[in-house]
């Protein structure tokens, strides 16, 4: 009698484990099908155009006049080869700095388009995890080795109907 209860302890774990329900999704699936995100994306795009062409136009000013000293160095006097150097330099450091903003604005702008989009596909996950009691639901777009397709469900269409719901 011992020995049944001692057996019965030790699978009861495992009983409780196979009733935990588990899920899994991709993400990135989820979050391509949404007409605010390929907005925000387009958005994100277009603004990226514009930082690219304005650093372009300021990259061919500077190589232009980069150009134009390297071939009249040699014949200028020497107070004026400072004076464009200077210059140059100057226009380096802008083109630098440029190049530095940009980077940040664009940062700033995708986390101000994301955020929503991410709140809500969270918010989404949370209610199909609640709804199914699902103990974790797993992305399996995140680089994780392995998932069981077989112990674990997929709800990647129910969290696309949950966001449905949600706008």
């Amino acid at each position: 009698m011992k020995k049944l209860v001692l057996m019965l302890m030790m699978f009861a774990p495992l009983a409780t484990f196979a009733q935990q329900k588990f899920g899994h999704l991709n993400v990135q699936e989820v979050v391509q099908s949404l007409p605010e995100f390929i907005k925000a994306q387009g958005e994100v795009e277009s603004q990226a155009k514009i930082y690219d062409s304005e650093l372009k136009q300021m990259a061919d000013e500077l190589q232009r006049k980069s150009d134009e000293y390297q071939k009249a160095a040699s014949t200028m006097p020497e107070a004026k080869k400072k004076e464009t150097e200077t210059e140059l330099q100057t226009l380096y450091q802008k083109y630098q700095q440029a190049q530095q903003d940009d980077a940040a604005a664009m940062q700033k702008l995708q986390q101000e388009k994301l955020a929503p989009i991410q709140t809500k596909l969270q918010n989404a996950i949370k209610n199909v995890g609640d709804r199914g009691k699902y103990v974790y639901i797993m992305d399996i777009g995140a680089g994780i080795p392995y998932v069981s397709t077989t112990l674990s469900t997929d709800v990647t269409a129910e969290v696309k109907a949950e966001i449905a719901k949600l706008k």
